[in-house]
């Protein structure tokens, strides 16, 4: 669905906040932060430019939004994938695996949920928030020494992270095949660094 179909659907609910905020992800989704244009999201809302400002102060309080749903839906993958498997390794491997697919299937909305200044891991639904409650697992299982888990979710967060955009601007080969020995050599060190026998 176009970004004009979903808000104008939306807008004829009566509903023009959601209907801007539908329009922007649309927008978010096709060409990440950069698409997303106050104007351009009117125009699709099917109102005025000073329509949307009367519930956006600017551009910036609209990507807030765009982020806040961006981070909802890895979050919600992360979940997903975490679900199937009570094992803490084997659900912190899932939380790093998805954030990686995310970023590359999902390449606008990664770009905008942390593409914006927005509190970040505040949340339930918010990846850092996920990826500290799968800590506190291993740390729970006696997989982690209570003394590297303080700041372990930004040394983890900062090498899955490091990884996407290294595949994602083309520094490191996205062939299949590439991209699972990067995702491997990335998720082992940080299984190696963090958690007690690891492989």
């Amino acid at each position: 669905m176009s970004p004009a179909e979903v808000s104008r659907s939306s807008y004829h609910h009566g509903a023009l906040r959601s209907a801007l905020i539908d329009a922007a992800i649309a927008l978010a989704e096709q060409g990440g932060p950069e698409r997303v244009v106050l104007r351009e999201v009117a125009r699709a809302a099917g109102v005025s430019h000073s329509a949307a400002y009367r519930h956006f102060a600017d551009r910036e309080a609209l990507l807030a939004e765009v982020s806040r749903h961006a981070r909802g839906e890895l979050a919600a993958e992360m979940r997903r994938r975490i679900g199937r498997t009570a094992d803490p390794r084997e659900r912190l491997h899932a939380v790093g695996t998805s954030y990686i697919d995310f970023a590359l299937t999902r390449t606008g909305l990664f770009r905008s949920a942390f593409g914006v200044r927005s509190a970040v891991g505040e949340a339930d639904d918010d990846p850092h928030r996920v990826l500290g409650q799968v800590l506190d697992e291993t740390l729970a299982a006696g997989l982690l020494d209570p003394r590297l888990r303080p700041g372990a979710e930004i040394a983890a967060w900062a090498a899955v992270h490091g990884l996407a955009e290294l595949l994602l601007d083309g520094s490191l080969p996205a062939t299949p095949a590439a991209i699972d020995f990067a995702a491997s050599q990335v998720l082992g060190l940080i299984n190696r660094g963090l958690l007690d026998g690891g492989p």
